[in-house]
């Protein structure tokens, strides 16, 4: 039976909203057969058993994932359901192999996302970016700030992997990560979810679609998220540690005033309340050095009145030693539930909100004219203060605790235009990109802690001066008050006019990117309709200035200005086998802009790194679509390759003690290798297996660090790649016979990762990681007509491994300095001698309740 192209894009469409909620996870997601037209003839069983296909929009048009030639991850509802995402940091357990997330610094308010090895180390400023593309419905978030807010509606998570330099363009050497929100469907219905887990968990959501009234269809998400602390501070009043207390709201409208044009608009607001992970300390005095004894304020050696000391000039006969650590202070490899040591900890303040506007105009069947247009913005206000003591050295009567604070905020606002069509043999897409963003931020890192003479007790320091025990000097103030103080910057600066802190740094930045860019793909008729070969280019042209203006508590005239424009070009042919087995090979380039780094204290300006990239790949299904095996394998070649160097001052009488100061270079050149492979099983209808496996080959380059001239070349590393990482899953769905019918669903996913690097400048690598995370749950448990309910039972970390995910050894390795000549002048011991590290979340686990309608 023959049908029309209208019920053939219904079939299409359908097939997708099955395979994304029912889909395990990755590029093969799984899912159920299309749904068939209700006068059709019963489908076979055999076509029950079938993995469904999964429409993506990489290529900016809707295509079957098989058929769509760059490698691609998806996880879809069903599967962020099963494993409990509601957040993508709960993505850094591997749930998708290539794809890499952790926190900066111990941070949950800003994520660093990685892929294929283009991982950056600190893109938390105002004057840089990162090198992975993440997109919230077509449009490009400029900075990564307030990036763990809630999910909302998410209708599926696409990775695209490898420099979408092309079509996506903003900074995606790496590649792209997309999410897609779900769009109102112009019917009444909705779905309501409650629950509850341990450390005090808890979380709800809503969503509602109202029926269509003049062509318009409105839809209402709400979100709540809430965890307690699971480390916790002894200090009353303070929060913990890896707490969040996450909520917002999405609505949606589309409007369809005639056929073939359809507009969607949306407004989102979120705000997430959250603190640090802890950093606690998990070796000490690793190299056995002789610690020393304090004799009243000076370092001695032990029972001895001779002074030995941390900085040791060379040639010379002073006895070396190392601080004592404090004796509240333990080490502890394993995870701690308690500090140590309290410290003031108050939760950051993460706020992000956005207007989109999305337009979509079916001028004739060749032509589709499409605008996205959006404002968005970032407001985060930085408490960290997750070291303690643990990262910095012991000394009578001295300041400790680094409370890290930043006052960052951004606003941007995209247009992009596109013109989408097919004609006969030829398939395009033309199109052009404006992006502007303005970003500022100012820091203040105080110490908040002070000890007594023997490291035995400890008092808070008062956050205001002029009260008892006043915080004095380059730690002042961790809070502002309108009240006058005997403070030069407030008299100078008008932003500070009634501030009594001491200001580490201020910094404001501003971008403006343009771009053109098209792809075409050719499907030759003569060489029957088996051969896709695609052309397309980007060309770009990035403005970037800005100033720091306030350096150590002083004006300072410091400014940048960087500009590139280049051409990326990208080369695709794809070969259809068979109707099944789809081979292709690409080439495409990508690059991330330059900047500056506001954490120089100079703002010293780098340039653009690049890559090259050479990709081929087959995608292929067997066993009658019970099988799916999709390969890929690459080498990219990044030029110009950006690393951070930096340096933590921890000398008591340095006028930048507590200052982390870095400087970003373009250190050379970097290879990059690897082979990706995901595989989907539906052996039996009730069953479906997923693997999914990355292997990843790195070399950097070796390069002098700039803070300490005269210094030989020192080994850069790639940070949060790991050499092998994998991800398997089991999804069981069993009908049940209870009133009105009813699912049986089990879901057990398996992530490992090798260990990896988490510093650019260190050796040290974190551990290896084994999570495991399930749920089970009695679905679609019908209830009257049409509502269902759905109770389930989940775990994240299901066998509570843990596992160190950051790890640092700076302060375990003596630190050599250098003349200009290259001669050795002395050597430094400074901070605590031990490593400190971040561990992965515990075990947590609840249960939940949906209501759907």
């Amino acid at each position: 039976m023959k049908t029309s192209p209208g019920v053939r894009l219904k079939l299409l469409l359908g097939s997708a909203l099955i395979a994304f909620t029912a889909a395990p996870a990755f590029a093969a997601d799984a899912a159920a057969p299309a749904p068939v037209p209700a006068d059709a003839a019963p489908a076979p069983e055999a076509e029950t058993s079938q993995i469904g296909d999964i429409v993506v929009t990489a290529t900016r048009r809707e295509t079957n994932l098989q058929r769509t030639p760059i490698s691609i991850s998806v996880l879809g509802a069903q599967g962020i359901a099963d494993r409990h995402v509601l957040s993508l940091f709960n993505l850094a357990d591997g749930s998708i192999p290539s794809l890499r997330v952790a926190t900066f610094e111990a941070r949950q308010s800003a994520l660093t996302i990685g892929i294929r090895g283009i991982v950056p180390y600190d893109q938390n400023q105002t004057a840089r970016d990162g090198g992975v593309g993440v997109y919230i419905d077509g449009v490009a978030l400029g900075k990564t700030q307030g990036l763990n807010a809630a999910l909302f509606d998410i209708e599926r998570i696409e990775v695209l992997k490898g420099p979408q330099g092309t079509l996506f363009g903003r900074n995606t050497e790496g590649g792209a990560l997309s999410l897609v929100s779900k769009a109102p469907t112009g019917e009444f219905g909705g779905r309501f979810t409650a629950g509850v887990g341990n450390f005090g968990g808890r979380n709800a959501d809503f969503h509602l679609d109202l029926p269509s009234f003049m062509n318009i269809a409105l839809k209402f998400d709400g979100v709540y998220q809430h965890q307690d602390p699971t480390v916790k501070d002894p200090l009353a009043g303070s929060t913990g540690w890896n707490y969040y207390d996450r909520k917002g709201g999405r609505v949606a409208a589309r409007w369809q005033p005639l056929d073939g044009l359809t507009a969607d608009f949306s407004y989102d607001y979120a705000k997430d309340d959250n603190t640090p992970n802890y950093s606690q300390l998990v070796s000490y005095n690793p190299n056995k050095y002789t610690v020393g004894a304090f004799n009243g304020t000076s370092l001695v050696l032990p029972g001895t009145n001779t002074a030995c000391g941390g900085t040791i000039a060379a040639g010379s006969s002073k006895p070396i030693c190392i601080a004592p650590k404090a004796p509240l202070v333990g080490v502890h490899p394993e995870r701690q539930y308690t500090a140590d040591v309290g410290v003031p900890q108050q939760p950051s303040e993460d706020i992000t909100h956005g207007f989109t506007s999305n337009i979509k105009y079916k001028v004739a069947p060749w032509l589709e004219l499409r605008s996205i247009t959006a404002w968005r913005g970032v407001k985060t206000d930085q408490w960290d203060n997750s070291g303690g003591p643990e990262r910095s050295s012991f000394a009578p009567s001295s300041n400790f605790s680094r409370y890290s604070l930043s006052f960052f905020q951004q606003h941007q606002f995209s247009q992009e235009v596109q013109a989408v069509g097919s004609v006969p043999q030829f398939d395009y897409v033309v199109g052009a990109y404006y992006f502007t963003e303005h970003a500022t931020e100012y820091a203040a890192t105080p110490l908040s802690n002070l000890w007594n003479a023997d490291g035995t007790a400890y008092t808070i320091r008062s956050p205001i001066p002029g009260n008892s025990n006043p915080i004095s000097g380059a730690n002042s103030g961790y809070q502002m008050y309108d009240a006058s103080c005997n403070n030069t910057l407030a008299t100078t600066v008008p932003q500070f006019a009634n501030s009594c802190q001491f200001i580490t740094r201020a910094s404001q930045a501003h971008d403006h990117n343009y771009s053109v860019f098209g792809n075409l793909t050719f499907t030759p008729e003569a060489l029957g309709d088996v051969v896709h070969i695609t052309a397309g280019g980007r060309w770009t042209k990035d403005d970037r200035h800005g100033t720091l203006y306030v350096v150590n508590n002083v004006v300072q005239p410091f400014s940048f200005k960087n500009s590139i424009s280049r051409f990326d070009p990208m080369f695709n042919v794809l070969f259809d086998a068979t109707d099944t087995i789809h081979l292709y090979a690409k080439y495409a380039t990508g690059f991330r802009a330059g900047g500056a780094n506001d954490r120089s204290l100079a703002f010293n300006a780098f340039g653009p790194e690049s890559v090259k990239s050479y990709e081929i790949g087959a995608k292929m299904d067997f066993w009658e679509h019970r099988a799916r095996l999709n390969v890929a394998g690459y080498i990219m070649d990044r030029s110009n390759t950006q690393f951070d160097f930096d340096y933590f001052d921890t000398n008591g009488q340095s006028p930048t003690n507590g200052s982390h100061i870095e400087q970003t270079t373009n250190a050379g050149d970097s290879k990059i290798r690897g082979v990706e492979v995901d595989l989907t099983l539906k052996p039996i209808p009730e069953l479906t297996l997923t693997g999914s496996y990355a292997y990843t080959y790195w070399k950097a380059p070796s390069a002098v660090n700039p803070l300490t001239p005269g210094a030989p070349a020192q080994q850069l590393y790639i940070v949060y790649t790991p050499e092998n990482a994998a991800s398997a899953a089991i999804d069981y769905v069993k009908p049940v016979n209870i009133a009105g019918g009813a699912n049986l669903r089990l879901h057990l996913d398996a992530n490992y990762a090798s260990s990896q690097y988490s510093f650019q400048l260190e050796p040290t690598k974190t551990d290896s990681s084994f999570i495991v995370n399930g749920r089970l749950a009695l679905a679609d448990i019908l209830v009257g007509d049409r509502s269902k309910v759905t109770v389930s039972v989940w775990s994240r970390n299901l066998f509570d491994r843990t596992y160190i995910y950051r790890r640092s050894s700076a302060n375990s390795v003596p630190v050599a300095n250098y003349g200009a000549n290259g001669q050795l002048v002395s050597t430094g011991y400074g901070g605590i001698l031990g490593d400190y590290a971040n561990f992965n979340p515990p075990r947590t686990f609840g249960g939940e309740v949906s209501v759907s309608f």
